[in-house]
């Protein structure tokens, strides 16, 4: 199976061609189901402390995959539906952080770009 950007989002648009759902994923009901994702993924991980998530991981593991699944596939869909080539964005903004968070001043914290 291959995992490249552009035919796993070839197959999220395959499933939901035949499945007649391009009506129902405009943009706004795209970007607020990804954000519903993401919510429950965040759901695994509130008020958790490092040992808690460690522990929370093992025992969830395949639901937590699923949760990350869903929010990947949404957002290949919603990237594809308004002319965006993931891939390419990916890059640009990988680029542009490499910028903003220079190695030399970025490494060993956690500080915003602002304050470096």
């Amino acid at each position: 199976m291959s995992d490249s950007i552009s035919e796993l989002t070839s197959q999220i648009q395959t499933f939901v061609d035949d499945r007649d759902w391009r009506k129902f994923h405009n943009a706004k009901d795209l970007a607020v189901a990804i954000a519903a994702e993401a919510g429950e993924l965040m759901q695994h991980f509130v008020w958790q402390q490092e040992e808690q998530i460690e522990k929370r991981l093992e025992k969830n593991r395949e639901e937590i995959a699923s949760e990350i699944a869903d929010v990947a596939i949404l957002l290949f869909e919603f990237a594809d539906n308004l002319g965006f080539k993931l891939g390419d964005v990916m890059q640009a903004k990988l680029a542009y952080n490499n910028v903003r968070y220079p190695v030399e001043k970025s490494r060993g914290n956690n500080l915003k770009y602002s304050e470096l």
